[in-house]
């Protein structure tokens, strides 16, 4: 892995080198398939020195994205089962260390941003999410009159946090529950018993955690619109693929 020097924000980090976990160690995998031009945009300023490992999983590209990550001297593997879970359970099963920070370089989310989500787990977190959602953060949508995405996480997240939510145990209400960038630390994510197939899986990384108790901590993220490229959820087919994934968890033993 080749080191790459990025300038750090003083909004992030006040000016002074990120803290090193002194334990924990981190892994940064990047989800990819055919993100050519976000690739160029996101990786000259990811921090990929301050991660113990760096690694890539790859749905198929053909545009070029592998050839580009193994340039910038980034392991890449190819996907070996179809589908979003899939790709997710990949990038943990590679993982060789404590945690992973998953992140996906298409353009619209600083890439010194996976620095907060780092020292989130770090500081404790189980589960680490980049929110468009709270206070500090920013939904593309949210220049807009009509909101019809951001309106549809909203809701899932109160369903969610209705549902699944300990009242005994001290958890604030996670608000973006659909953002892929996040981080979890690796032992947490296979107790959640993830599903191998579907779409289902961030969401289902919020709700299962929920009902472990474990500790899940939100961070404000600025999202600006896809600069590159179309979504690869498109979005009433998704949801419908959402909404069956909690009747399903409802029949889920905890």
């Amino acid at each position: 892995m080749s080191a790459v020097t990025a300038a750090h924000p003083a909004s992030i980090l006040e000016g002074k080198p990120p803290p090193r976990a002194a334990t924990l160690r981190v892994s940064l995998c990047l989800l990819v398939w055919n993100e050519l031009q976000g690739c160029k945009l996101d990786i000259p300023g990811l921090p990929l020195d301050q991660f113990d490992e760096v690694y890539a999983v790859d749905g198929g590209s053909t545009d070029g994205t592998i050839e580009y990550l193994q340039s910038r001297g980034i392991t890449v593997y190819a996907q070996r089962n179809r589908g979003y879970n899939a790709a997710i359970i990949q990038c943990f099963e590679h993982c060789t260390t404590d945690a992973v920070v998953l992140y996906h370089p298409k353009g619209s989310i600083e890439p010194i941003e996976v620095l907060r989500c780092k020292q989130t787990l770090a500081n404790g977190s189980d589960l680490a999410i980049a929110s468009r959602m709270i206070q500090g953060g920013r939904n593309e949508e949210d220049a807009k009159l009509l909101r019809p995405r951001k309106w549809f996480v909203q809701t899932l997240a109160l369903l969610a946090a209705a549902l699944w939510k300990r009242s005994t145990f001290p958890q604030p209400i996670v608000w973006d529950v659909l953002h892929g960038f996040r981080g979890m630390r690796r032992d947490n994510f296979f107790a959640i018993d993830p599903l191998p197939t579907g779409v289902s899986l961030d969401l289902e990384m919020v709700v299962r955690s929920y009902r472990k108790g474990f500790r899940i901590t939100e961070f404000p993220s600025i999202e600006k619109p896809r600069p590159h490229g179309a979504t690869h959820f498109a979005a009433w087919p998704t949801g419908k693929k959402l909404l069956r994934y909690v009747l399903q968890e409802l029949r889920r033993p905890a």
